[in-house]
């Protein structure tokens, strides 16, 4: 239980992939003008990473260390074909919304570097738990971004309108420059926060 909530703890704050790796911004950039859309393909990567991280784990004793990252790269592939194949069966507005960016969770540095990092060193409980905290952790940032973006942008949340005709949207906050400032904005605070957190430590 202990070891669950620091693994959570790191995923969440310690070791969030994006405020603290600096992982995955291309997605956190092109998909959080809309919360739907950002939520979706969160819960997308929580699944692809969890899966590929227990599956990576339940066979490295046999994985040959030459073909290692090819087995890791077809793993990963598989998982989000699935994901992809669900979203254009069930989904298919936020699928064509999305684009090319669900075939790019493949190469996305969060799952690729937690496969070779931590399932390869891990047990499959423990593996996959860390997958479902680093997903966790870069959904809750899309999510934060994609809070702002949507709100000014367009004024609304999840597409519900929130504020009135009156308000004038912000046409730079749906536009790819809105999610770089917004996103160098949140990992600034994130940063500064710990940093305090540190010197009271001290």
């Amino acid at each position: 239980m202990k070891q669950t909530k620091t693994i959570f703890l790191e995923g969440l704050w310690g070791n969030n992939p994006i405020a603290r790796q600096i992982l995955g911004i291309c997605s956190a950039l092109a998909v959080t003008n809309l919360m739907k859309n950002s939520l979706v393909m969160g819960l997308g990567l929580i699944f692809v990473t969890a899966f590929s991280e227990l599956t990576v784990s339940l066979i490295r004793q046999w994985t040959p260390k030459h073909i290692r990252m090819m087995v890791q790269v077809l793993i990963i592939s598989a998982y989000v074909i699935l994901v992809d194949i669900f979203l254009k069966a069930y989904f298919p507005e936020i699928s064509t919304a999305l684009g090319p960016y669900v075939g790019l969770i493949i190469t996305n540095c969060i799952i690729m570097g937690r496969c070779e990092a931590f399932a390869q060193a891990n047990p499959p409980h423990v593996a996959f738990i860390d997958g479902i905290a680093m997903g966790t952790g870069y959904t809750l940032v899309l999510l934060t971004i994609a809070f702002v973006r949507e709100l000014l942008g367009f004024g609304s949340l999840f597409g519900i309108q929130i504020l009135g005709d009156s308000w004038v949207s912000w046409s730079i906050m749906i536009m790819p420059p809105g999610a770089f400032f917004m996103l160098g904005i949140l990992i600034w605070i994130l940063h500064s926060i710990k940093k305090e957190d540190q010197e009271v430590a001290k």
